[in-house]
């Protein structure tokens, strides 16, 4: 069994060195799928704060009518 040594996806907002927020939902956009779910921290190499703090902010655009809850 042979295993795979993948490169570390480092944290899109560390890089960046801001915290997501509602008011960029262009940015956050980047983040959910062509359906409209939030894609998952393996996929998407956010750090588990960034992720909590994406998902809260993600919801809080779709109440403002920012971000849509489905793509039909």
């Amino acid at each position: 069994m042979e295993i795979k040594k993948t490169a570390k996806k480092s944290c899109y907002f560390c890089e960046k060195g801001r915290e997501p927020s509602y008011k960029n939902y262009e940015e956050l956009a980047k983040f959910i799928s062509e359906r409209g779910k939030i894609i998952g921290r393996r996929q998407t190499g956010v750090c588990p704060k960034h992720q909590r703090i994406l998902a809260r902010e993600i919801k809080r655009a779709r109440q403002l009518a920012l971000l849509p809850y489905l793509v039909a």
